[in-house]
């Protein structure tokens, strides 16, 4: 499990948190992929296409011995798993499962680039990202994330909805 890697979940439609909690659960049981850390979820207002329900978000950091496209294709998968269904860009979904951040590595692939090409406009993105860590920096432009936030003007939408416990990332969702 050598390289280390940040994922953006996010689901608006039907049971929102049990689908952020299956897709947790699918990752951890993948032998190649150990969840280091989860953040809190977060209530979000839909961006792009915002005619549509709001979403709940978090980020998780985890390792793994997948090579960035097998990553990719794991993610797919559980999304697929779980019922996503791609109607059109920034439409609603039950599940997504976005690659933030692979070890420090820059990627510019047909298929996936990393960092996430949109994570630096996105509060909804950062701010459960710097919940988990407050160090992290972007490999593209060298800066730390938290200065990328203090440029993102509308931090309004994003609102804690349930917070981690800080013990162990399943708490997260227990009742």
């Amino acid at each position: 499990m050598k390289n280390i890697v940040y994922l953006s979940l996010g689901s608006n439609i039907g049971k929102r948190e049990e689908f952020l909690k299956l897709a947790i659960q699918k990752l951890s049981e993948d032998k190649h992929i150990h969840i280091e850390a989860c953040s809190s979820i977060y209530e979000t207002d839909p961006v792009g296409f915002t005619d549509q329900d709001n979403f709940l978000n978090m980020a998780a950091k985890i390792s793994t011995s997948y090579t960035p496209l097998q990553l990719l294709e794991r993610c797919m998968k559980i999304e697929h798993e779980l019922g996503r269904i791609r109607e059109f860009r920034w439409g609603p979904r039950v599940i997504d499962l976005d690659i933030l951040l692979y070890n420090k590595e820059n990627i510019e692939m047909e298929t996936l680039q990393v960092p996430h090409p949109r994570m630096t406009e996105r509060a909804f993105v950062l701010i459960p990202l710097l919940e988990i860590d407050r160090s992290l920096v972007l490999p593209t432009i060298n800066t730390p994330i938290v200065e990328v936030l203090d440029e993102i003007p509308d931090r309004e939408g994003v609102r804690l909805w349930k917070q981690i416990n800080g013990e162990d990332a399943f708490a997260l969702f227990e009742s």
